[in-house]
C-alpha cells in the first residue's frame, strides 16, 4: 500500500486495537510457541521450530503493513464528502446496464474493502471506474471478465 490511505476515525480506531493485540498477545504467543519448539530438541530438523518462526515473520510481516496503514491513514469525515460526484466513503447505487441488475456499494480504503458489507475497495476495477462520475452517467469497467458498464443511479453518504 502506499500514498494517502483515507479512512473513518472508527477504522482507524479498529486498526489502533488491533496492532496493539498483535504487538502485546500475538507477540507473546509466538514466543511461546518458538520456546515450546526450541525445547523438543535439534532446531536442524525441528519442523515446529520452523514453523513457529515462520508463524513469526509473518506475524511482523502484518505489524510492518499495518504500521504503514495507520501512519499514512488520514481521517475523512461523513459531512465533508462532495455527493454530486463519487468519492471515497460514498454510497453508490449503481446499475449494470446488460443485465439491469442494481447494487449499492461503499466506496472505502484498501484495509476497510468487504464485499459482503457492500463495500469496495477505491483501487479494484469498479472503484476506479466510479470515482468522478455523477449521477445519470455511465461508467465503462475494465473487469477481469471484461468490461462492464454501470449507470449511476445515486449518490449519498
Amino acid at each position: 500500500m502506499s500514498g494517502v490511505n483515507y479512512v473513518t476515525k472508527e477504522t482507524l480506531d479498529q486498526m489502533r486495537d488491533e496492532l496493539n493485540a498483535l504487538k502485546t498477545k500475538g507477540r507473546a504467543e509466538i514466543a511461546r510457541a518458538i520456546s515450546e519448539a526450541r525445547e523438543k530438541g535439534d532446531l536442524k530438523e525441528n519442523a515446529e521450530y520452523d514453523a513457529a518462526k515462520e508463524a513469526q515473520g509473518l506475524h511482523e510481516a502484518k505489524i510492518a503493513t499495518l504500521e504503514n496503514a495507520i501512519a499514512t491513514a488520514r481521517i475523512v469525515e461523513a459531512d465533508t464528502i462532495d455527493t454530486s460526484k463519487v468519492s471515497i466513503l460514498c454510497k453508490v447505487t449503481i446499475t449494470n446496464v446488460a443485465n439491469k441488475k442494481t447494487v449499492t456499494y461503499q466506496l472505502v480504503s484498501e484495509t476497510e474493502a468487504d464485499l459482503k458489507a457492500g463495500k469496495i475497495s477505491v483501487t479494484s476495477p469498479i472503484g476506479k471506474g466510479l470515482l468522478g462520475k455523477q449521477v445519470g452517467e455511465v461508467a465503462d469497467v475494465q473487469a477481469p471478465n471484461g468490461h462492464i458498464k454501470f449507470k449511476i443511479d445515486n449518490i449519498s453518504v
